[in-house]
């Protein structure tokens, strides 16, 4: 029969479990978290401490030999008094996924010295890992990992008072040593290949810097290498020719590691994941990685690898996940990919692939992702990846692919991306079916008719982009009940008519960020009241992320951030926005037939916004004095409109504002002075001949009895106006032989400088490998 436990122990225990508060976000991090501790009490059948939830006592002498707390909702501190250094037979100690108060490590854990495993992760310690950490010499495991605040951003453990030398030096029997996210500042030292029982080495995002030893490859035991995300840190692969590694795992990747992938690399095969993305590898894939039969996860993803993708990669049948994007591959897609059944993830975008997209991708029906953007692919696209139900993002933007969107089977899409092809017809009014779509760029193609109505049915809806193509329609005033929408961009198609107020079609578009309705042949006073950016929208710009997709595979997470991007032409750079969920607010109508006045209440309506475009429009009226309340605006065309009265002194005060255009309007008056308004030249006043003061060349009178400004002859004014009918004739004729030729003569005549673009809107993938393994065994 096992003895009780020893009364001191319990005791200790309990003093332990009272210096803690049970909160549930201390350990938000885990979806099973529950606090172990509640249960512990002296009373009843719970008396013996044996019992109690995550404590285990030796079977002959009842001391307490091991404590697993992890993910036990603990809040508070640990300090050098805590009763847990009582506990002096701990063998196995585990505080990880609580939340310890941003508390130093106290140097008394020295005082348990027969810990064989001891795992501090993630719980929110601070400070120095103390000197006494590398005196318990019979660790097997060590884990620190990831004492990360993401609410700051701060990494909170520091290895730079006791080195990694010191740290590992006395413990030679290591097994397992993680110490992802401490900040370590150093060189990897080669004291590490001397510990000839490790079997996983974690220092990702450690600071590491300098040659990485290549002898830690060769560790007789060793399975599990991740140094990923060490921007510093250099080496190569070894030769693995005349040695048979035990490797299961080499995460290389986001370091500086370089040179050519040995061929020799298919003697690992016992190898699962190999990722070695955005490093510095050169040379061909080589055709041995054939060999790597167990590969479950291959990413090779932003290195210069050339040359074609082996037909040997056909052979890898277990493989989940494949990356070979921004490279710079070239050839057929010729390696097998029916063979690829448990493919997840397919990126092979960014390359010089060329032919056509295999039918044969349309067998992979557990397929996830498919992304082969940016090549230089042609022919029709395969009717069969329609069908594959499983499929959530399809990337296939900047190629030359042909055919018709047959999407209706698609009831798992959430994103579509087939910008910059020759795809043509009318969209399938099936939208109803695709329930999980979250975003979608047809852009840059040569579909036409209607816009489907039954995308207001698509409530995750947060960006569409339709723009550069021949849809024929009114405006969709239907979208404006999307709850999610941000980004609605139609530039550059036939869209007609007026836009009525939200007050009589019931739609407000509660969350809209971007607005591109260019070039379009839309008319009747743009409803201002309809698209609302209210400043109360931004109040939690730092909550905004990307948006985020996950997948599993093997025992690892993946998660897949997707970003979007708004290019922008200024001043002649195109600026990308590459981060438009994050801060980007703009509404951009120019090149329309819009008329009456801008309402004095926009001020109001648009706070936060960042690009203001009515250009190229019928505008008349004063500019209203309130543009002085959008404080947050940088860009502001107002130009080639007919727009009257002197220019408001109060948008002096738009001390953000680095692009302003009011050409071609009948603006009198002097121009406002200093702050922003020193840094416009002439361009942005030209064409209002009412107008004096710096920097034009017409000086204001100064004088008490200052003479009126120069009367505008009808003949100058009717000039003026035929000038502007004219371009807009040449702009609008532009549809029928080539809207960009169109636009470039109607831009020559109307003297028009500058005109912001919202001329590129694509999905960009971006892939992050978060992955965090634990090996206890």
């Amino acid at each position: 029969m096992q003895p009780l436990c020893h009364h001191d122990e319990s005791s200790a225990l309990l003093q332990f479990k009272e210096s803690f508060i049970i909160n549930k976000s201390a350990s938000s991090d885990d979806p099973f978290a529950y606090p172990k501790v509640k249960s512990w009490t002296l009373e009843g059948e719970s008396s013996d401490c044996c019992s109690w939830d995550g404590v285990s006592c030796d079977e002959d002498t009842g001391h307490v030999i091991g404590l697993d707390l992890s993910s036990s909702c603990l809040y508070g501190s640990i300090n050098s008094n805590s009763s847990l250094f009582r506990l002096v037979h701990l063998q196995s100690l585990n505080l990880a996924h609580n939340h310890f108060n941003y508390s130093q490590i106290p140097s008394q854990v020295g005082n348990l010295s027969r810990l064989t495993y001891l795992n501090l992760s993630s719980s929110m310690f601070n400070g120095q890992i103390p000197f006494e950490v590398s005196m318990l010499s019979q660790l097997s495991s060590l884990d620190m990992g990831w004492n990360f605040d993401l609410s700051s951003k701060k990494v909170l453990l520091q290895l730079t008072e006791l080195s990694l030398t010191s740290l590992v030096g006395n413990l030679t029997g290591l097994k397992h040593l993680d110490l992802s996210g401490v900040n370590i500042s150093s060189t990897v030292p080669n004291i590490v290949a001397n510990l000839s029982t490790l079997r996983s080495l974690h220092l990702q995002t450690c600071k590491m810097r300098g040659e990485f030893p290549i002898s830690i490859f060769m560790l007789p035991n060793l399975r599990v290498l991740n140094v990923n995300c060490n921007k510093d840190l250099t080496g190569s692969l070894p030769d693995f020719q005349y040695w048979s590694s035990p490797l299961e795992e080499i995460n290389l990747g986001v370091t500086s590691f370089s040179g050519k992938l040995p061929s020799s690399m298919g003697n690992l095969r016992s190898l699962i994941y190999l990722n070695l993305h955005n490093c510095n590898f050169s040379g061909n894939i080589p055709s041995s990685i054939g060999n790597l039969t167990n590969l479950m996860m291959l990413d090779l993803k932003n290195n210069s690898l050339a040359g074609n993708i082996p037909s040997s990669v056909g052979n890898l049948i277990q493989l989940a996940f494949v990356n070979f994007g921004f490279n710079h591959l070239t050839g057929p897609i010729s390696f097998g990919l029916a063979n690829l059944t448990q493919l997840v993830f397919l990126d092979l975008g960014r390359n010089r692939l060329t032919g056509s997209i295999p039918s044969s991708i349309g067998n992979l029906t557990k397929l996830f992702e498919l992304s082969l953007l940016l090549n230089e692919f042609q022919g029709q696209f395969p009717i069969s990846i329609f069908n594959l139900k499983n499929l959530s993002s399809v990337f296939i933007s900047g190629n030359n692919l042909s055919g018709t969107l047959l999407i209706c089977n698609m009831t798992s899409l959430q994103f579509l991306d087939v910008s910059e092809n020759n795809f043509s017809g009318s969209l399938p009014q099936c939208l109803h079916n695709i329930l999980e779509l979250r975003a979608i760029s047809l852009e840059g193609n040569e579909f036409q008719g209607l816009l489907p109505r039954s995308f207001a049915n698509c409530t995750k809806l947060e960006f569409i982009e339709v723009s550069n193509n021949q849809f024929n329609d009114t405006f969709p005033s239907e979208l404006g009940n999307l709850p999610n929408l941000k980004v609605l961009l139609l530039r550059s198609n036939k869209f007609y008519g007026q836009i009525l107020e939200s007050s009589e079609t019931n739609y407000t578009f509660p969350n809209l960020q971007v607005l591109d309705l260019s070039y379009n042949s839309f008319t009747g006073n743009f409803p201002f009241n309809s698209f609302r950016i209210n400043a109360s929208k931004l109040d939690n710009e730092h909550k905004l992320t990307y948006i985020k997709t996950s997948l599993r595979v093997g025992t690892q997470d993946i998660s897949l951030p997707i970003t979007f991007e708004i290019q922008i032409t200024n001043k002649g750079l195109d600026m990308v926005y590459s981060k438009v969920l994050e801060f980007f607010r703009g509404i951009d109508i120019s090149s329309n037939m819009f008329v009456g006045e801008i309402p004095e209440s926009v001020g109001d309506l648009l706070k936060g916004l960042h690009m203001l475009n009515l250009s190229n429009n019928i505008l008349t009226g004063h500019i209203p004095p309130s543009l002085g309340n959008l404080t947050t605006l940088e860009s502001l065309d107002l130009s080639q409109n007919r727009l009257s009265g002197e220019i408001p002194p109060q948008l002096a005060q738009l001390t953000f504002l680095e692009w302003f255009n009011i050409s071609h309007n009948n603006l009198t008056g002097s121009i406002p002075q200093g702050k922003q308004f020193n840094t416009f030249e002439n361009n942005s006043f030209e064409g209002n001949l009412g107008l004096c003061g710096n920097p034009l060349s017409k000086k204001c009178w100064v004088s008490d009895s200052s003479p009126p400004p120069p009367s505008i002859s009808k003949q100058s004014q009717d000039s003026t106006v035929s000038l502007f009918e004219f371009g807009w004739k040449i702009v609008l004729a532009g549809y029928g032989f080539g809207l960009i030729v169109g636009v470039i003569i109607g831009n020559i005549v109307a003297t028009k400088k500058h005109d912001w673009l919202m001329k590129t809107f694509g999905m960009r993938q971006r892939i992050r490998r978060i992955v965090r393994m634990e090996h206890r065994n």
